[in-house]
């Protein structure tokens, strides 16, 4: 995820120096990072033991956490989830999946089926949800929020949600 952000950060920067309008450089579909599997365990066997660990977390990687902060208030479609909220097929299960989509960006109601591409091995559970999941790399997820071609086997679908 924060490869993402650094090169969306790079090419509104590129963008700027060519005099064109930064602000046009969003992904190009809802993305939503989630933060999970990092945080580590420090202290254990006591009710307290997730807060602390959940703290440790923040302090230790703070500077990459403030970026990803930057990230979701500079770019549209963008939202991080933070670490300690669940991991990620547990939250694209129970927070993220909407099952099915509207748009009114032209005046007329338009409804689309839930997709998601993500980079955890899990991702595909989406499927009991009846949302469509595709398993990729990272490199693959980057490149379906920027609207790029990410494989033969993934068809062309309004509203890609990476995660």
């Amino acid at each position: 995820g924060v490869p993402a952000v650094v090169d969306l950060a790079a090419m509104r920067e590129a963008m700027e120096k060519l005099g064109g309008d930064p602000q046009k450089i969003n992904p190009l579909s809802p993305v939503d990072l989630v933060i999970d599997h990092s945080v580590m365990v420090d202290a254990f066997g006591s009710q307290k033991a997730f807060g602390e660990n959940v703290d440790l977390e923040f302090e230790r990687n703070r500077e990459r956490y403030e970026f990803l902060r930057w990230g979701q208030t500079a770019f549209r479609n963008f939202r991080v989830v933070p670490p300690g909220t669940g991991i990620c097929h547990q939250v694209n299960l129970e927070y993220l999946s909407q099952t099915v989509w509207t748009n009114d960006d032209t005046g007329r109601t338009v409804a689309y089926p839930d997709t998601l591409v993500g980079t955890d091995s899990h991702t595909t559970m989406v499927n009991g949800l009846a949302v469509l999941g595709w398993g990729v790399g990272g490199i693959e997820a980057e490149a379906a929020m920027l609207g790029q071609p990410v494989s033969m086997l993934i068809p062309e679908v309004v509203g890609f949600k990476v995660t």
